[in-house]
């Protein structure tokens, strides 16, 4: 690879796949069932990270035991694929975007907080595999966003400079680790909207989805 090989590196949910609200739904139903009594929009700021870390935000260190918290979490990842399923697709103009990175040799990989149970939920569901040449989840990392570990090790894998790596997110907190790993982000607004993102200056561009012209400019 020389110097300049760029890459692309994608988050997953609502990054790739439109399915926040439905991990909004799950969330909200289970840990409200657990006893948080918490409202929709609070659920939804503690949507970043690993599944135990948001159930360690919500009801603090020792809360659940580690086994506990897996159990939780699986139930709530059961409950969020049922009732996505009928809804499963890539947003608008991605399967264009990733053809075309493909065929102008630019490699891709996943960065994601979802584990792998759910990554692979998508990528083999919506056969998007063969375009990715690494995947690195909530598994695989010890710190999630946004610390840049998961982005890091996304360039390591394709053996890309971080500085070459673009990211594709829909969430402040992943932006801010693509910015801590020194990487510039285009953003999806499908859960957050544009004043969110304002205290981040490695933003390329806001897409409401891949169809949009300036995501051309990413191939000169």
């Amino acid at each position: 690879m020389t110097r300049q090989q760029k890459a692309f590196l994608f988050d997953l949910n609502g990054t790739m796949i439109n399915d926040m609200e439905y991990h909004l739904e799950g969330w909200y139903n289970m840990l409200n069932k657990l006893g948080a009594n918490l409202p929709r929009e609070i659920v939804r700021s503690h949507m970043y990270g690993k599944n135990e870390e948001l159930l360690v935000r919500v009801f603090g260190k020792d809360h659940f035991t580690p086994e506990q918290m897996e159990e939780i979490a699986h139930e709530k990842e059961v409950l969020y694929q049922e009732a996505f399923r009928p809804h499963l697709e890539l947003i608008a103009g991605l399967p264009a975007f990733l053809e075309k990175a493909a065929a102008a040799n630019i490699p891709m990989a996943i960065g994601s907080a979802a584990n792998t149970f759910n990554i692979n939920y998508v990528l083999d569901n919506l056969h998007i595999r063969p375009y990715l040449k690494a995947i690195v989840s909530a598994d695989d990392v010890t710190t999630s966003k946004p610390d840049p570990e998961v982005f890091l090790k996304c360039a390591q894998q394709l053996g890309v400079s971080p500085a070459n790596c673009i990211v594709f997110e829909d969430a402040p907190k992943g932006v801010e680790a693509a910015l801590n790993a020194g990487m510039e982000a285009v953003v999806l607004t499908t859960m957050h909207t544009r004043d969110e993102f304002a205290a981040y200056g490695n933003i390329r561009a806001f897409v409401a989805d891949y169809t949009d012209p300036v995501l051309q400019q990413l191939f000169l």
